[in-house]
């Protein structure tokens, strides 16, 4: 089962991870300046992660591959890390669509 991890960086924004069952990191949000902007964050994860249309697939400069996940207005709720072939990353998606909707929410601010 997925969590979502709650951080603060070391600029006082915080962060929300998403870890899949084997402790993988395989989405990262942006940074928010309150703690319910980013537990909003992830509600929208949650409810955005199982349609398909919502994930953009993305390489980068140097040919890595990596997704963002986006909500119903177009913004970006969450990004992956880099994979190395498109077939890594789209399965990173899949398990974003399987962990997201049920994962816990771990708060390591308190």
């Amino acid at each position: 089962m997925g969590k979502f991890i709650i951080t603060k960086r070391k600029n006082n924004e915080y962060q929300f991870n998403l870890k899949a069952g084997n402790g993988q990191v395989i989405l990262t949000s942006q940074g928010y300046a309150t703690k319910s902007g980013c537990k909003n964050g992830i509600e929208s994860v949650k409810t955005n992660s199982p349609f398909d249309s919502r994930y953009e697939r993305m390489t980068s400069s140097n040919s890595q591959y990596y997704f963002n996940l986006k909500a119903g207005n177009g913004e970006i709720i969450g990004t992956s890390e880099m994979y190395t072939t498109s077939t890594a990353r789209d399965n990173g998606i899949e398990s974003v669509k399987s962990n997201a909707p049920e994962a816990e929410i771990i708060d390591e601010t308190i």
